[in-house]
């Protein structure tokens, strides 16, 4: 049997996190997401979303991307809000039955705006 390989990031809530005030959180959530979109329009992320209702909530978002690991904890460690201590990343290889997951071009969110607005 053939296999897909997709590196996988996982978007952790640090115990030590900074606390951050609502407004500073909102501006770096906003510049998290565009970053995101960036990596999107470069083709380096297939799919990304955060986790609800995670029994873990520290766990805060999944990301799969076409690139190798070390290529995904190198784009991630320019992440804003890995920057400023707010999300970790967990990177691994996922391997899937060849052809059994697809991924399709989407419009993606470059802030919580966007996100809200349901368009």
């Amino acid at each position: 049997m053939r296999f897909d390989q997709h590196t996988v990031v996982l978007l952790v809530r640090p115990t030590d996190a900074p606390e951050l005030p609502r407004d500073a959180a909102d501006r770096l959530q906003d510049a998290h997401l565009a970053h995101q979109a960036g990596l999107v329009e470069q083709g380096a992320v297939l799919a990304a979303g955060p986790f609800l209702g995670a029994d873990d909530e520290r766990l805060r978002g999944f990301v799969v991307l076409s690139v190798d690991p070390e290529m995904a904890r190198e784009l991630y460690a320019n992440d804003p809000a890995v920057r400023a201590g707010r999300l970790a990343v967990q990177v691994m290889s996922w391997m899937v039955p060849e052809g059994n997951v697809r991924f399709e071009t989407v419009p993606v969110p470059r802030s919580m705006l966007e996100a809200a607005s349901g368009d």
